[in-house]
């Protein structure tokens, strides 16, 4: 008789592994979570204190950086990185982080690996400050290659229906503030490691006094806490992703304005070095986030504000133009 583990499916260690995760995912429990992991789903109340609320979501991965963290067995931080990219989307829409749900999918499943990653979604969780309430795992020998695996996130948070569109609140005359990023994030892999082949670069190689791959690695920064200290005195908010700031900035401008963006200004991380010589200044600019993980729209009359209680700075304004110009 043939079994589900002689398939290459292991339900025991699926068991396990629910086992060893429950710490992680207890730590990140706030009071709204109505009990624990175990169940066929997730709950979760409904905040109080909004007069016509809206529930927002956002899904992501973690893209070619995961290829980079498998290779280098490095995967306490990925986990980090897929909070990220999905809870730095919603507060662009003014929603404030209520849950997540993660989607594991390997050949076969490591509990020691698997546990690190959901360790790592866990710390990210905390950050955001929201619960990770549940997710999904599966084991498929037939779709991944041995030692591989792949994830998904999911967030949920809440807002105000009128506070959504942030498109409104934007005038010609505001500040663009830069949250610096922490690294490159989670966008632009295939070509950093295109050019770490290229250059014959090696993870142990040390830029400073980091090595390759821990500036290559860096968590990508989650910014709920600015956005809740702040929300009040800032018009907008653009997550600086893929595309980089020519494509990310225009997503929050109403018909009629753009921005004016004094490179000059940037501090870019020392990760960007890598790229001197073999990625050109424009293609630079469309692929990665350039040293600024998300842009703030700000009355000047909040700027001092804004640039006193972040570690924000201005980089440009809120012309009367189509897209962004960067001089």
């Amino acid at each position: 008789m043939i079994s589900y583990k002689d398939a290459g499916v292991d339900i025991d260690v699926g068991n396990e592994f629910v086992n060893a995760i429950k710490p992680h995912v207890k730590a990140t429990s706030t009071p709204l979570v109505l009990g624990g992991i175990g169940s066929f789903s997730g709950a979760i109340k409904l905040p109080s204190g909004y007069k016509n609320p809206a529930i927002l979501a956002a899904t992501d991965g973690v893209g070619t950086k995961l290829r980079l963290a498998i290779d280098a067995n490095k995967l306490d931080t990925v986990g980090e990185d897929l909070v990220a990219m999905c809870v730095n989307d919603l507060i662009c829409n003014f929603a404030t982080p209520l849950f997540f749900l993660d989607y594991y999918a390997t050949a076969k499943l490591d509990i020691g690996s698997a546990t690190t990653v959901v360790k790592g979604i866990a710390n990210g969780c905390v950050k955001a400050k929201c619960a990770l309430i549940g997710g999904e795992t599966a084991e498929m020998p037939s779709m991944y290659e041995k030692g591989d695996f792949d994830l998904a996130g999911f967030a949920v948070g809440m807002a105000e229906q009128d506070e959504i569109d942030r498109t409104k609140f934007v005038s010609e005359g505001d500040i663009l503030v830069a949250l610096p990023s922490s690294g490159l994030h989670s966008n632009g892999y295939s070509l950093a490691r295109k050019v770490v082949s290229e250059k014959g670069l090696k993870f142990d190689d040390m830029l400073g006094d980091e090595r390759l791959i821990d500036l290559l690695l860096k968590p990508t920064r989650i910014y709920v806490s600015e956005f809740l200290a702040l929300k009040d005195k800032i018009n907008a908010l653009a997550h600086i992703t893929g595309g980089g700031l020519v494509e990310n900035l225009p997503r929050v401008f109403p018909e009629g304005l753009g921005a004016r963006i004094d490179k000059s200004a940037i501090k870019m991380p020392k990760i960007y070095k890598i790229f001197n010589g073999i990625v050109d200044e424009s293609e630079l600019y469309r692929t990665f986030n350039t040293g600024v993980g998300m842009v703030l729209v700000v009355s000047k009359e909040n700027l001092d504000f804004v640039l006193k209680n972040s570690d924000g700075y201005a980089i440009g304004e809120v012309i009367k133009a189509k897209g962004v110009e960067l001089v």
